[in-house]
């Protein structure tokens, strides 16, 4: 049994970590660092809860370290976690600098121990459907894709450290921009360039609330965006290709359910979890042939911890490695810089 301990428990710790954790088989969630409230206590109260760092290290037992809290202490938590010999996830983005996510990176290979990123996303039903199709040759040579992620959100929340000023790595960018810009490079690689503008759309919004990133290589561009006033969403997934189109609205169901109050708990998720309504499977067009839907494949976030507990177990390869997350780093950083200095930016250049 890996046993594991969940630094943070505000919602990513509650909606996106703590159920994984305690849906794998082979797991389990030993104590959770919940510095004030008692939301855990009152949600797991056979889970064991610490108040500081050194206390949740204290259990020896402890191999797994989640760090699930504000992007600024993502770095401190994580070197610690790694100093005290613990294999470490980190939710996304990985730290609010290049320079601290290599740190870790060395660190962790000098420690001989495990670190990834949380890119949760990659399990998600519809990405695990367009990388099927397009490894398939289904849509021939890509020219284009776009991938969207649109929100309805009128009032900024002025006390949430996402959407304040002040905050190391606050904006929409940081938050979804790591989601879109991972996914980007796991289909196509690295791209030649980048240009982006990270923009408020909102009057009373002080840090960015939508963006768009645009990966331009020799054959294909690829345009990533996020936006927080699409009331009617446009399509979430949108693919050219030589072989044909291939078009799909609608965000992964897992997410709403597990932002819930009703979210699954322990390993019986039912045989449905994942599983898309056919209203919501894209549209296929192939040329010379007639349009078809094509079933979504069934997500499931699990599958990251699972791949962690292998890879700790049994040193199965990660599927989500410190090279990939430094690459979704350099992205996002790139990103930003292009959008700061408004040019298009090369892709080996400084992200200073």
């Amino acid at each position: 049994m890996l046993r594991v301990g969940l630094i943070g428990f505000g919602l990513a710790g509650q909606a996106f970590h703590a159920p994984m954790i305690r849906g794998v088989r082979g797991m389990e969630l030993a104590c959770i660092l919940e510095r004030h409230t008692d939301n855990a206590r009152r949600r797991y109260p056979e889970v064991r809860v610490a108040r500081t760092l050194d206390e949740m290290l204290s259990d020896h037992s402890i191999q797994l370290c989640v760090v699930a809290t504000p992007n600024d202490s993502h770095f401190s938590y994580t070197q610690a976690c790694l100093e005290a010999g613990r294999h470490v996830v980190v939710d996304k983005p990985f730290t609010p600098t290049m320079r601290e996510a290599q740190q870790l990176v060395a660190l962790a290979a000098d420690r001989k121990r495990l670190i990834t990123v949380y890119q949760d996303r990659r399990w998600d039903g519809a990405f695990l459907t367009v990388k099927k199709l397009i490894h398939s040759g289904a849509l021939g040579a890509v020219a284009e894709y776009e991938a969207r992620f649109d929100r309805f959100r009128l009032d900024p929340k002025p006390s949430a450290w996402r959407e304040r000023a002040d905050f190391p790595a606050a904006g929409v960018l940081w938050d979804l921009g790591p989601h879109l810009i991972d996914g980007a490079l796991v289909l196509f690689g690295e791209p030649e360039s980048i240009s982006a503008a990270a923009l408020c759309q909102r009057p009373t919004s002080i840090v960015d609330d939508a963006f768009d990133v645009f990966l331009q290589y020799p054959c294909l561009r690829v345009s990533l965006r996020a936006r927080i006033v699409a009331y009617a969403p446009g399509p979430h997934l949108l693919i050219y290709g030589t072989g044909g189109s291939f078009i799909k609205y609608g965000m992964d169901p897992q997410e709403e359910i597990l932002r819930s109050p009703n979210y699954p708990d322990g390993l019986e998720w039912g045989p449905d979890w994942g599983e898309e309504p056919e209203d919501r499977w894209g549209i296929l067009s192939r040329v010379n042939e007639k349009p078809r839907k094509i079933k979504t494949e069934r997500g499931d976030y699990r599958g990251f911890y699972a791949n962690v507990r292998d890879a700790v177990e049994n040193n199965a390869p990660l599927d989500v490695t410190p090279d990939q997350a430094l690459r979704t780093m350099r992205g996002l950083l790139m990103a930003h810089k292009s959008s700061r200095e408004g040019r298009v930016v090369r892709w080996g250049e400084s992200v200073e």
